[in-house]
């Protein structure tokens, strides 16, 4: 049983420490018991008061400072706190208030003293940023908007008398800035329309700025890149864009708040200590101007007020290669002439007075303003003019420029094309300025009407025929006589080139017809000189051609003789040649004929002796008649005649005359067989 007993006093009393562990707040709460969490605060509200002289609020209060009914301004920190009756007390549990980084919490205030008239802002007091209700309220703190902002971090701030909204910080990227508005403050002074700049860390400090009588409106001062603690409620900040100035540019500064300009001045004078414009304050107390500056902008990034001041980006003054920049100033110091009794056509003046500038800018870039300044550029190069329609230099100062008509002495009208070339010395183009202003104003002025009028005189001395052959005289006379008329202007004539003449119709067509009688008798000579050279040609070419063949005899002489001594020489070879092999033939043929003489003589012997012997066994008359009928019969003719003819002496039948009768009858027959 006691086993028993024991038991049941342990589970009882676990259920009792249950009990209590779960009800604690209520028990606390019973007995006036607050515990306030490490992360939090107690927010008081006391619903009555009992007794005392504090039983209500002053008129218009609404937080309790001195133990009133109402909302408490004091709260309860972390920990435990006793004697605050359930019946006679509320109690919240708030959790503290956190502004994470990059944020501000704005905090408006729902009790204190009322704003004064025309601020829209309370006025900054010590009060631990807000976590100290009962300092603000002892300090005169001012209800609605508070002009301090609480930076990132953790607050114990009683919402009953202040409420907080968390805003992004002020943060300004690179090439931006930050153009401020002020909503509360003074009001601007008549005539002003941007408020004066007043330090108070980069407007972060309200307090600063109202206190040192900031003003109401655009400010001057504006804020550069990065991030800053800007109360909303106080100021409104515009993001706008840096000025960034290109290589080769200049910036035009004009600006909306200075001192007005001096009467005849259209630009204020360069002045220091304004860093270009980017202290406008600076600039207004030392003295500038309202309106075109003088001084400009050179390359780079620059942080101007947009409220403050404008900036044009423009181009730098450039002087080209071959050219001078005569500067004519509009602002400057009052200037002095500084030509003398010389030069009576304009003042010039010394660099950075009002005028023209006695000393021109050499080629190149310059930081210029060109509402304050002009840059003319004048050619010190030779310049072509022309006289001629529709025919223009890449200067264009002649294009206003035609082809002059002129009339000649004997009533005709032409046209001609003039180029005149001209050069300006460099230290007589500022004179050229002071005098015309332009170099067109020069053309229009000097060039165009005296080289036209010159040769409407020249060709009003000469008829057209004379003035066309006489051109080149006309030509020198011209650039004489021009070079002398603009040595007044102190301009130098290099050349005067006439080019085209176009003569009337009527006249081209006499000259014309004359100039093609003139190549027809010129073709008709050149045809008979071509003639006559010609037949001077066909001789010369018979010559050539005879005195190739007289070449070529004299040369056939000159073989011929070679080949007959050379055929003297072969003869006489052929002849020494020859007595030799005769000598050789005759040797041989002696001896030859001597064999032959031999055996002829003993043949010839022994037929001798034959014939001899023939002979005496016949007469000698018989043998010949033999030896002749032996020979007739090899020669083949007939012995026996076919007509034997007798004749008168009865003695025929001879051998002859059979002969004879034979060759009467081959005679007769002849003319036949020729038939």
């Amino acid at each position: 049983m006691d086993f028993i007993f024991a038991h049941l006093n342990a589970v009882l009393i676990a259920l009792v420490v249950v009990i209590l562990l779960v009800s604690y707040k209520w028990v606390f709460w019973l007995f006036g018991v607050i515990i306030v969490p490490d992360d939090s605060l107690g927010v008081v509200t006391k619903k009555f008061v009992l007794f005392g002289a504090h039983k209500n609020l002053p008129d218009g209060r609404i937080i309790a400072l001195n133990g009133e009914a109402g909302f408490q301004a004091d709260t309860l920190p972390p920990g435990l706190h006793m004697a605050l009756w359930p019946w006679q007390y509320t109690v919240e549990l708030v959790k503290f208030f956190t502004v994470p980084p990059n944020k501000i919490g704005v905090v408006e205030s729902c009790d204190g003293q009322p704003l004064p008239s025309g601020h829209i802002i309370a006025r900054q007091v010590d009060c631990d940023t807000y976590q100290d209700a009962r300092a603000f309220l002892q300090n005169s703190g001012e209800r609605g908007p508070q002009m301090a902002v609480i930076p990132p971090g953790t607050y114990r701030i009683n919402p009953l008398l202040f409420s907080v909204t968390l805003n992004d910080a002020t943060s300004i990227p690179q090439g931006k800035i930050g153009v401020v508005e002020a909503l509360d403050g003074k009001a601007l002074p008549s005539g002003r329309i941007i408020a004066r700049q007043v330090e108070c860390n980069a407007y972060q400090d309200g307090n600063i700025f109202l206190s040192a009588g900031g003003e109401r409106g655009p400010q001057m001062g504006l804020i550069t890149p990065g991030t800053y603690r800007i109360n909303p409620m106080l100021f409104k900040v515009q993001l706008a864009e840096a000025v960034d100035i290109p290589e080769n540019k200049v910036g035009i500064v004009t600006t909306k708040e200075g001192k007005p300009l001096a009467t005849g001045e259209i630009a204020g004078a360069e002045i220091d200590g304004h860093n270009m414009f980017q202290n406008p304050q600076s600039f207004v107390d030392n003295g500038g101007c309202k309106g075109l500056q003088e001084q400009v902008l050179l390359a780079g990034r620059y942080f101007i007020n947009p409220r403050f001041a404008t900036v044009e980006v423009v181009d730098m003054a450039e002087v080209p290669i071959a050219h001078v920049g005569v500067v004519i100033a509009y602002v400057g110091r009052e200037g002095h002439d500084v030509t003398g009794e010389s030069f009576r056509h304009g003042n010039l003046v010394s660099k950075g007075e009002k005028g023209v500038w006695v000393d021109p800018l050499d080629p190149g870039k310059y930081p210029i303003n060109p509402y304050t300044h002009k840059v003319s550029n004048v050619p010190t190069a030779n310049v072509v003019l022309n006289w001629a329609t529709g025919k223009t230099e890449a200067h264009n100062l002649d294009a206003n420029l035609s082809t002059i008509t002129v009339r000649s002495a004997d009533g005709f009208k032409f046209d001609l094309d003039v180029s005149q070339i001209i050069h300006i010395p460099r230290n007589d183009a500022p004179k050229v300025i002071a005098r015309f202003g332009s170099m067109s104003a020069l053309v229009t002025q000097v060039l165009e009407p005296t080289i036209g009028n010159y040769f409407r005189n020249a060709a009003q001395s000469s008829d057209v025929i004379d003035f066309l052959k006489n051109r080149s005289k006309r030509q020198d006379e011209a650039r004489e006589a021009i070079a002398t008329a603009l040595k007044e202007y102190n301009v130098g004539a290099v050349d005067t080139l006439i080019g085209d003449i176009v003569p009337p119709d009527e006249l081209m067509k006499t000259l014309t017809d004359r100039k093609i009688a003139e190549q027809e008798r010129v073709t008709y000579d050149t045809q008979r000189q071509a003639q006559d050279i010609k037949q001077q040609l066909e001789q010369a070419t018979a010559l050539a051609a005879t005195q190739a063949r007289v070449v070529d005899a004299e040369r056939q002489v000159t073989i011929a003789e070679f080949n007959a001594k050379a055929t003297v020489k072969s003869a006489e070879g052929q002849a020494q040649a020859k007595k030799i092999n005769a000598e050789a033939d005759a040797n041989v043929l002696r001896t030859v004929g001597e064999a032959e003489a031999a055996k002829t003589q003993a043949v010839g012997g022994a037929e001798a002796q034959v014939i001899k012997l023939k002979i005496a066994s016949m007469e000698s008359g018989n043998y010949a008649m033999v030896q002749v009928a032996e020979a007739l019969a090899k020669a083949g003719v007939k012995l026996v005649p076919d007509i034997v003819a007798g004749g008168g002496s009865g003695s025929g039948g001879t051998l002859v005359d059979v002969l004879l009768g034979n060759l009467i009858r081959d005679g007769m027959k002849k003319p036949e067989s020729g038939a």
